[in-house]
């Protein structure tokens, strides 16, 4: 049995991988630039964990998101698997604490949002590290004419002249081509290796209702499909009053926005994490990057931005591999 192999059944417990992330692992390992574009709950993380486990040096990893950070670091240290965080929600004295861990050898893999690249004390101790992996999670970010994009993206190519010999990868869910592209461009991938699977998702059911009474209907496709689940609609306001509607109907419910204070959103998202029934009403604030295997529903009241939006945000359902549903509820005269 390879390294890979014995590091994924020792620590996760899985006997085999899923097409391509053993192939991802072997060209990050032989210190290859890789892009990798995987669907929702294809396993993007293994791709870059394993990898750490089986370097010596840090895999530093850049994530938009505080939740997943927080997810993912709470996952790896119940393993026993050095790992940690540094964001906002840190003080200069907590954030010396867990360099210094790192230069111990203590943490294998360090998260930080692309924003943390713009601080030029962080950048100064970083270069004391023994970086040997940089991973950039949801590269989709990166575009300018994409969705969910996030100018500190743009600037995460100037670690690797702190780093040349770092290997970088790149991972998304949704990349067309011309994103593709401008990912390997702006991150200066070097000659990468470039996987993509299929978005074809066999336990997940795509269904468009024409929905001329919503509420009613929203009601009965929930009532269908009893579990967690996520409501997407445009409006902050609409989160506030669906959610309402939908805990007066008797399920438990709740809202998320982007203006919402940090400490509420942490909460929120570890409630709703944690729960097997809870409903989520969000707008396109909520959702990436939280690993939560058993969304049985997910519902847009309004249509995304575009394809690749839908297919991130519908994705977010069925990642146990069972039966899960997203609805698309067009509504008459929806604005």
């Amino acid at each position: 049995m390879s390294k890979i192999q014995e590091t994924l059944q020792k620590h996760w417990g899985f006997t085999d991988f899923i097409y391509p992330q053993k192939e991802i692992i072997e060209s990050v390992l032989n210190q290859k630039d890789t892009l990798a574009i995987l669907p929702t709950g294809g396993g993007k993380s293994l791709c870059y964990q394993i990898p750490a486990m089986l370097n010596e040096g840090i895999t530093l990893v850049i994530s938009p998101l505080i939740a997943l950070m927080h997810d993912q670091t709470e996952s790896l240290n119940a393993k026993r698997i050095g790992a940690a965080s540094i964001t906002s929600q840190l003080n200069s004295e907590e954030i010396a604490v867990v360099l210094a861990k790192c230069q111990l050898g203590k943490i294998k893999l360090l998260y930080v949002a692309p924003e943390r690249l713009e601080k030029k004390n962080f950048i100064l101790a970083l270069q004391n590290l023994n970086i040997q992996l940089i991973a950039v999670d949801e590269a989709h970010c990166i575009a300018q004419w994409g969705h969910d994009f996030r100018p500190s993206y743009l600037k995460i190519n100037k670690i690797r002249t702190l780093f040349p010999n770092a290997t970088l990868l790149a991972l998304t869910a949704t990349a067309p081509s011309k994103i593709q592209e401008e990912i390997i461009s702006t991150l200066h991938l070097k000659n990468p290796n470039v996987f993509k699977t299929s978005l074809k998702r066999g336990n997940l059911i795509y269904k468009t209702l024409h929905a001329p009474s919503f509420l009613n209907d929203l009601v009965y496709e929930l009532k269908k499909n009893e579990g967690a689940g996520i409501v997407f609609c445009r409006s902050r306001k609409q989160t506030f009053e669906i959610s309402q509607f939908l805990t007066e109907k008797g399920f438990e419910a709740d809202y998320f926005h982007a203006k919402l204070p940090p400490e509420e959103k942490i909460k929120k998202q570890e409630s709703w994490t944690k729960s097997t029934t809870q409903i989520m009403v969000s707008t396109n604030a909520f959702g990436m990057g939280i690993d939560k295997p058993d969304v049985r529903m997910v519902i847009h009241l309004d249509l995304p931005e575009s394809i690749e939006t839908y297919v991130q945000e519908a994705g977010r359902a069925g990642r146990d591999k069972q039966k899960a549903e997203a609805v698309l509820l067009l509504r008459p005269n929806a604005q």
